[in-house]
């Protein structure tokens, strides 16, 4: 018999008024629409890995509590929410786009990229409703509604953003030890002061976004001089 893991403790608390709900999702079924997608992305922010699209259909019958916006949970918190919250989907899926990918098509087709392989990974054919996070179509299908705050109100959403920190955050710490420097284990390619030390000391590797405005100070990159690295840490950090 499955054992159900301990109680989670919030970053904050956040009261049941305030956590993500289904009334979207409960109002486009009611409407007819049998596929409803929550998608969420993460990576966009980082200097270095894949840019990831979660993508979660949830069940009607059936829900999974203490469901949060990633950014909301701890790293240990969304660790143990991911089992449950990928045993609890009808179906559930994260799509990348390279490092490769994001420099030679940009991140605006990229993200598109990444949005459309998660969708196409549910193996449920053309869904009828895709719900996105914030205020970009990303996903471009015809079938998109946006939602402002979407993974802080919106439950399949905020499952997906789970889905996709965690497979991303786990891909980054499996490359951790072929660039120890880097301490990707910890930062997940997100700028940070040992993230930049260490690409001032050693340059790119082979897992970092060259074309990225970030890399214009270092004679590794491919673009002409920008402002210092100070500057554009600042601007990155606020993504993150």
């Amino acid at each position: 018999m499955a054992v159900s893991p301990p109680a989670l403790r919030m970053k904050r608390n956040p009261t049941k008024k305030h956590a993500p709900s289904l009334v979207l999702e409960r109002e486009l079924w009611a409407a007819g629409n049998r596929v409803v997608v929550g998608v969420d992305e993460v990576g966009r922010g980082a200097w270095a890995g894949p840019l990831s699209v979660g993508a979660a259909v949830l069940p009607q019958d059936r829900r999974v509590y203490k469901v949060r916006d990633s950014k909301m949970l701890t790293e240990p918190e969304r660790e143990r929410l991911f089992a449950r919250v990928a045993e609890w989907c009808v179906a559930w899926s994260v799509g990348h786009a390279s490092q490769e990918e994001c420099d030679g098509l940009g991140m605006t087709v990229a993200q598109k990229l990444a949005a459309s392989r998660a969708i196409d990974g549910l193996g449920l054919g053309e869904p009828d409703k895709v719900l996105v996070d914030g205020h970009w179509d990303f996903v471009a299908r015809g079938s998109t509604q946006r939602v402002i705050k979407g993974d802080a109100t919106c439950l399949s959403i905020a499952a997906a953003s789970i889905l996709a920190k965690v497979t991303r955050d786990r891909l980054m710490r499996l490359e951790a030890p072929h660039f120890p420097a880097y301490e990707f284990d910890l930062n997940k390619g997100y700028p940070c002061p040992r993230h930049k030390a260490a690409l001032r000391a050693w340059g790119p590797t082979s897992i970092h976004r060259r074309s990225w405005i970030f890399m214009e100070h270092l004679p590794w990159g491919t673009r002409p001089a920008a402002p210092p690295i100070d500057v554009q840490l600042d601007l990155f950090q606020e993504e993150t």
